[in-house]
This record gives C-alpha cells, structure tokens and sequence, in this order.
C-alpha cells in the first residue's frame, strides 16, 4: 500500500498496522506548532537534488485523459485538536481519477491527502491514511468544496464541462493549481510556500519567502531587515514604520523622520549660472538686472550634525574706479530666514578689472534631517556703480 501512517493503526490490532518501516519514513516529532496542541498541517520540504523547495506529493498529469499522478512524499496532517498530527508517507508514484464534467458547467476538484481515525471520527468508519478527491459542486464560477478536518489539500483541479477520456481528457497544463505548503520541526525556518497567507504560529517564527527572511511578530510576517535597527531593502517600504528607521534608496541611505524619507548622507546643494547681470543697490538683493536668470537659488538637507559649509563665488567687475560687489548667501527654513546676507559672508571683488572671487563660511545648529533653501544675495557700493556678477555659483556641503 503505498498510502502509509504512523500512530495511526497499532501493529497488535490488526496485520495492517504500524510497521518499523512505517515509523521510519513517517515524519515523527514534534513540527511546527498552530496552538498549545496543535501542528501545522504541511509537506516536508525537499527535493532529489536541492534544487527545488520540495518535490514531494506534486501532483501533475503526464498523459492524456482524466488520471493525475501524486509523486512520493511525506507530509503532516494535523486533525481535530484532540486526535493531534498524522504523520503521513506516500511511498510510491500514485495515480488519481477524477469524474468526468458536468454537461453543462465546470467544476473544481481537490486532490487531498486524508488521515481517517474511527476513533475520533466513528460515523466514518475507516482508520486509514488515503489519496482522494474531493469533488466539486458543478457551477459558472465555481468554488472547491471546504477541506475537512483531518486532510491536506495538494492540489486544485478544474475539471471543465464536458471533459472526458473521449473529449480529450484534462488540460493538464492549465488544469492544475499547486495547493502545497511545507512545515517543517518546531523552531526550524519554513521554506517558501504557495499560500504566502498562512499564519505564523508563534511570534518569533521565522521563515524564508524565496527572498527575504520573515518573523512572525504575532499579527504578521515581517520581512527580517525591517526590524528595529535593520535597514530595509529597496522597494520594501512607502512609508517608514517608525521614526529614525532606515532604508536603501537606490543605493542611498534614507531615515524615516516620522512623516517623510531624508537622506542620511546629504547631497551638496548647488546652483549656478553664467548669464551676467549687474546690481546698484546699496542693500542686500537676490536678483540682478540685465540677465535671463536674475536669481539663483538650491536646496539642501542638513546633516546629521546640523553643520554645513557654504560657498559663494562670482567673476565680478565694476563700472566706476575703486568701487566693490559683493555676493553672499541667504539661508532659510519654510520660507523664514535663518542666516541673513552680511558681508562678513560674503565674496568681494573690487575696481574695473574682472576677476573671480570666492568664499567659505560655516552654518551651525540646522535641524538635522530638515529640507533648507539657499539663495544668492548681492549689492554694489554705490548706486552709482553698475556692480557686475558673471558666472555665479553657490554651494551647500554637509559637515558629517
């Protein structure tokens, strides 16, 4: 009999009972835990050359007609909460029939794999372990029928209206949907499955879902690198799920700050244009005149240490003897200025000749992780004096 159990039917009760060799190809111990006393029904994963999750108990049609096979396998069912788990082996390639179609609409069969135990089930007077079907109601859309307690569902089959040895039998590469799923010993990591749905047992119960590592944390699988203080792959999360997370970014590190992703490792902010202009104003302005891009202006995200470096620079000249331009920059947060223009921040260039000039100062105690606005700033020394900015670039680098 290729249908075997152990602790099913004691060896002393009948011929048919329990052998050595039916303990030994059973599965036997205690699998992954669904209650105080109860197991995850499952397949035991693996396969003939570790290539793939499991070979066990696949169902497939190899021929034309209405009979699939089931390949060898080894599998726990978990039945009523008093029997307990049925270990359950299938040692040999087994063939199922299934009926043939309604005349007029399709239906959807279950390919199971069934401990019956008089004992806790009189009214159906078998103790057996079995491959069956469970057939279908005939309908438009139909739906399979329930699983019963005691069995585990291998395999989906849709049997469509009509179909029979003489129409052709089954589609055997559309007909068949894998229903398997593994268990495996409590405390061990749960291969992929089909039915991603499936409830974990316990929190703390890891398993692999073909590209990630998950934890049951008691409501959900939870892939592993987003637990706290992991950083999560990218695509992973839309939305952070705790402030100071993090996750990769197209290779860029991002922290969660409760509302939006900033990057952890700011970019330089940057603006620039070589369009040329000129300022007479004695005060500090953000536009020039005579030129195409009057203003410049970037944004950048303060670091973590609050501290960034700013640089301004121009080629300037001016149209009277002895007068001066300066540029400078304007920071601001949400539209309210933080460092004001000064010339003590700012880049000089003196008389008629034009030459590039530059400078460098330090911001400190910016919000860390905060989108700020940078903007250039200039004037002449007299309203007289036509101060010329050509080339003008300012520059926001973090200080980490």
């Amino acid at each position: 009999m290729p249908v075997r159990s152990a602790w099913l039917i004691n060896r002393t009760t009948t011929d048919s009972g329990q052998t050595r060799s039916d303990t030994r190809l059973a599965p036997t111990g205690t699998m992954a835990p669904s209650g105080a006393l109860t197991t995850v029904s499952g397949v035991i994963p693996g396969s003939q050359d570790g290539r793939y999750i499991m070979d066990g108990l696949y169902v497939y049609g190899d021929t034309a007609g209405m009979t699939a096979n089931v390949a060898p396998g080894r599998a726990v069912i978990q039945g009523s909460p008093a029997a307990g788990a049925y270990p359950v082996v299938v040692t040999d390639y087994t063939q199922v029939t299934f009926d043939d179609g309604d005349a007029n609409n399709p239906r959807v069969d279950l390919v199971l794999l069934r401990a019956y135990d008089a004992q806790f089930d009189p009214a159906s007077g078998r103790t057996e372990a079995v491959l069956e079907i469970l057939k279908g109601a005939p309908a438009p859309t139909p739906e399979p029928l329930p699983v019963p307690e005691g069995a585990l569902a291998l395999a989906r089959v849709h049997v469509p209206a009509g179909a029979s040895v003489g129409t052709g039998g089954l589609d055997w590469s559309k007909a068949v949907y894998d229903l398997r799923h593994t268990t495996v010993a409590a405390g061990g990591i749960l291969a992929e499955s089909w039915n991603r749905d499936s409830r974990g047992g316990y929190a703390g119960q890891y398993r692999d879902n073909a590209s990630q590592l998950q934890r049951w944390d008691g409501t959900r699988w939870v892939s592993y690198p987003r637990h706290l203080g992991g950083i999560a792959p990218q695509g992973a999360l839309a939305a952070g799920e705790y402030t100071g997370q993090y996750r990769d970014e197209g290779g860029r590190l991002q922290r969660w700050d409760g509302a939006v992703w900033r990057p952890i490792v700011p970019a330089t902010g940057w603006a620039f244009n070589n369009d040329g202009g000129y300022c007479t104003s004695t005060t500090w302005v953000e536009a020039i005149t005579d030129t195409t891009h009057p203003a410049i202006s970037a944004q950048f995200t303060a670091p973590v240490s609050g501290t960034v470096i700013v640089t301004v620079g121009y080629l300037g000249d001016n149209s009277v003897d002895g007068a001066w331009s300066q540029m400078t920059a304007v920071v601001r947060l949400d539209g309210t200025v933080v460092i004001p223009a000064d010339d003590v921040r700012a880049a000089q260039a003196s008389g008629k000749d034009a030459h590039s000039v530059s400078h460098m100062f330090r911001v400190n105690g910016l919000k860390p992780h905060t989108v700020y606005s940078v903007a250039g700033a200039y004037r002449s020394s007299a309203t007289s004096n036509n101060a010329w900015f050509d080339n003008r670039f300012l520059r926001v680098d973090p200080v980490l």
